[in-house]
């Protein structure tokens, strides 16, 4: 039977031939991962320049990944990232559940844009996420990529500097490190919705914790100079500062 035996080994070497052709793609399998699951989750732009993954250790680096703003606000992207190192284990690209060893965020741009109280870019994307979580998807591909099960061992985002527009003045400020571990680790995994929300929810109150802290006390110095040219000045200046957290 030889013949049973030649078509034995055609598949095996088939097989193998198919593996590997994904492996030696997988940085393209990646960047169009991101580019099609990041805008049907978030529904804004996601861009992703280049992925550069070793298709024998797994580990890598995204460059250049950013997300856009909704509609009605006026800068052009809600994070930028200049590098993300990724590590994931490369036979689970094609299994059923892909596992990220970790996820490192290095240096973020983050631009906020509206209301400490209110509607604001962040908490819009937010809820845009959430949303996406309980709506069905559109079609197969955004359907596959949506559900896709993952496992993030780690993942940390650092060194994230915040760019806003209070009380007249271009303020940055920085938040504190977000950290998570042993993310999806059952057998149920965790979706790619559901690992953004996470983040995205950690990043959206480190900001309005840091930028009202920021606000406070920029309008007590401004008060506190403001004392010297009289009572309406100081009057003024409150309610300035009050307003600011009730407008978008």
């Amino acid at each position: 039977m030889k013949w049973v035996k030649r078509l034995i080994v055609a598949v095996v070497v088939l097989i193998v031939l198919v593996i590997l052709g994904l492996f030696l793609f997988l940085d393209s399998i990646v960047k169009k991962g991101v580019q099609t699951v990041g805008p049907a989750v978030t529904k804004v732009d996601v861009k992703l320049g280049s992925a550069k993954i070793s298709p024998f250790s797994g580990s890598g680096e995204l460059k250049n990944f950013m997300v856009g703003n909704p509609e009605g606000y006026n800068t052009s992207s809600a994070i930028q990232v200049g590098s993300i190192g990724v590590s994931v284990v490369p036979g689970s690209v094609t299994a059923d559940k892909v596992i990220i060893r970790y996820v490192k965020v290095v240096a973020p741009e983050i631009t906020f844009e509206g209301s400490l109280t209110g509607e604001n870019n962040l908490s819009k994307i937010l809820a845009n996420v959430q949303g996406t979580e309980k709506k069905k998807p559109e079609n197969k591909e955004e359907a596959k990529g949506q559900t896709r099960k993952l496992q993030v061992d780690d993942f940390l985002l650092s060194g994230a500097r915040v760019h806003a527009s209070l009380l007249g003045q271009t303020l940055s400020v920085t938040i504190p490190d977000i950290h998570f571990t042993a993310l999806g680790q059952g057998p149920e995994g965790i979706t790619p919705a559901e690992l953004t929300s996470k983040v995205l929810n950690a990043i959206t109150k480190e900001t309005l914790q840091a930028l009202s802290s920021a606000a406070g006390n920029m309008g007590k110095e401004a008060i506190g100079s403001a004392k010297g040219i009289g009572t309406n000045a100081v009057g003024t200046l409150e309610k300035g500062v009050k307003g600011l957290f009730n407008k978008k």
